[in-house]
């Protein structure tokens, strides 16, 4: 009898996808794949039409005023470069947490590395946190922006955006959110977080197609433009059009990618993100329960699961975490997330940087007998070690 493949990587890429969330995608492409505003016929207007529509879909779920503010990218890296680079100048100083992404600290690096600014990066507590007051401590006269991610995609702890979002308003800072682990699970409340602007990416927790994703901007928070190209309209002029979307969108967009994320939120909005989150929470503290009554097996920032989104990272005491997901892979067929999750300097500072972690990560689809054959193999591992 064939092995039953468990997948436990949904904070990398949620899979499998609604099967009518892509079969809904590829009819309306089927039916309608010409490239939006880039022809004056019937079909192109309606195209170009549906997009608009989109982006008024997706300002609503972030609770952002002005649908022309939603920015499509390739995913929320790309929209995070756009963002990070598209608004800051020489001299200029940005606060971060040390519990980014690399999507957020290697920008930082090279623009530091090439001189143009200076960055912070405030630390986490011991479950997990980033505190606002350690936020507003560091900010200077010069700072030009915070960004801070959501969820951690490490420890799975929810960051308190409202409270920096208040922090930042006070000081007249922007907060720049990286949502790619939160949206679809958590709702993102921009105008009332008094949060600047939103990186997204459709293909984790909002069931869409990788290859799409973006930001979504508040309309006091200006973004140079740092691409150019072809925008559909002002084609006479050799600069760049200066009005959003269009101003941080250069080439044909991704039509397909788009429709699939529309699809994507109205799953979410149909199934309900708390409820979506709650089963999530409710697996992995399954998991919790049955990994930490194993010898050998250490967990972190998991000891109180209520501000966490539904991952877990663990260490086997003694192996190194591709090790371990090697051998669920290839003697279990569980797959999971083994190393450093892009996000070096949470594994540096909880103690496992030279070893990396496994991280589980349940998605809609999970069982609870994934979850119990996924503690059965860490039991033979932990315990064959």
């Amino acid at each position: 009898m064939e092995r039953r493949f468990i997948y436990l990587d949904n904070a990398a890429t949620t899979f499998p996808k609604p099967p009518s969330v892509l079969e809904k995608a590829v009819a309306t492409y089927l039916a309608m794949g010409v490239s939006p505003g880039r022809g004056g016929y019937d079909m192109a207007v309606e195209a170009e039409e549906l997009v608009t529509q989109i982006r008024g879909k997706l300002a609503r779920f972030f609770g952002a005023p002005d649908p022309d503010r939603v920015i499509f990218a390739a995913n929320a890296t790309d929209g995070l470069n756009l963002v990070i680079q598209g608004c800051v100048s020489p001299g200029d100083h940005i606060v971060s947490t040390r519990l980014e992404h690399n999507s957020v600290l290697r920008p930082l690096h090279h623009l530091k590395q090439r001189g143009i600014i200076d960055y912070d990066l405030v630390p986490f507590d011991g479950r997990g946190f980033v505190h606002p007051v350690a936020v507003a401590e560091k900010i200077r006269t010069n700072t030009r922006a915070v960004v801070v991610s959501h969820v951690s995609n490490v420890l799975g702890t929810i960051q308190p955006i409202e409270e920096i979002g208040r922090v930042c308003g006070e000081r007249g800072v922007p907060l720049i959110v990286d949502a790619a682990q939160s949206a679809g699970v958590i709702p993102v409340k921009m105008t009332p977080w008094q949060v600047s602007a939103v990186a997204f990416t459709g293909h984790k927790s909002l069931m869409g197609p990788s290859g799409i994703g973006g930001l979504v901007l508040n309309r006091d928070f200006e973004v140079r433009t740092t691409r150019y190209g072809g925008t559909g309209i002002d084609s006479e002029s050799p600069f760049h059009t200066q009005t959003y979307p269009h101003r941080l969108e250069a080439g044909t967009l991704n039509l397909l990618g788009i429709i699939g994320l529309s699809e994507g939120v109205d799953f979410v909005l149909a199934e309900g993100q708390d409820a979506i989150r709650a089963r999530e929470i409710e697996l992995v503290t399954r998991l919790r329960d049955g990994l930490s009554r194993l010898d050998g097996v250490k967990l972190y920032c998991a000891e109180d699961l209520t501000g966490h989104a539904g991952l877990l990272t663990v260490v086997v005491e003694g192996m190194n975490s591709q090790d371990v997901g090697t051998i669920l892979d290839a003697d279990f067929g569980i797959a999971v997330r083994a190393g450093f999750h892009c996000a070096p300097l949470v594994h540096a500072d909880l103690g496992f940087g030279k070893v990396g972690g496994v991280r589980f990560s349940p998605g809609p689809f999970t069982t609870r007998d994934d979850i119990d054959a996924a503690i059965d193999a860490m039991s033979t591992i932990a315990g064959s070690h």
